[in-house]
């Protein structure tokens, strides 16, 4: 069984991603893995000189050669498609020798349940009629978006909803937003590669 150790920046995504990737895992590819517990630091720690790489010695030094280490943060402000390649060059050149890919959520994690708002609709305080928005990546405030959401009396609070989401959003629906279309894809990556040892 592949084992993933996974970097991220949020509190709520430490309980969120292993429960994500598992059904990434089991739901699209019918694969079973190992997801270690998540390597929780701030990006902005992660994004100045030399953070990332211990970062990425620490995750490579749990896992083996036929493993693999996933970098999963909110893009923010920043262009994923420029701070993406950026990260992942910096992470490769500190361990070659472990598969790593790089994703970047745009804006949000929470622009993955916006994109598959009818299937998060009613749960955790949201409204029952939520619906999907033309463009769920270009929101920049997704937590609050799904905040002004929620019926009366409840509210969006990331570290304790943003797992419950995951493990009910429609995977297939939230493909419709790139970021989230990209993970899905180098996951598969990461399962089907082979060792650069054997």
């Amino acid at each position: 069984m592949r084992r993933f150790a996974c970097i991220v920046e949020g509190y709520g995504e430490v309980p969120s991603v292993p429960g994500l990737l598992r059904r990434i895992s089991t739901e699209l590819f019918s694969t079973t893995v190992e997801i270690l517990h998540p390597i929780r630091i701030p990006k902005a720690k992660l994004l100045r000189p030399g953070e990332l790489e211990k970062a990425i010695e620490l995750a490579a030094r749990k896992v083996g050669p036929d493993d693999a280490v996933l970098v999963l943060l909110d893009a923010d402000d920043h262009c994923p498609a420029e701070l993406g390649p950026q990260l992942l060059h910096r992470a490769r050149a500190v361990r070659a020798d472990r598969r790593i890919r790089v994703v970047l959520a745009k804006t949000e994690y929470e622009a993955w349940f916006i994109a598959a708002a009818p299937s998060v609709a009613g749960h955790r305080g949201l409204d029952p009629g939520l619906m999907r928005p033309p463009d769920p990546e270009a929101i920049h405030g997704a937590k609050e978006w799904l905040r002004d959401r929620c019926t009366q009396g409840a509210n969006y609070r990331e570290a304790v909803d943003q797992a419950a989401l995951t493990a009910v959003f429609d995977l297939q629906m939230a493909r419709s937003a790139d970021s989230f279309d990209k993970l899905c894809r180098d996951f598969r990556e990461l399962l089907s590669e082979k060792s650069q040892e054997s």
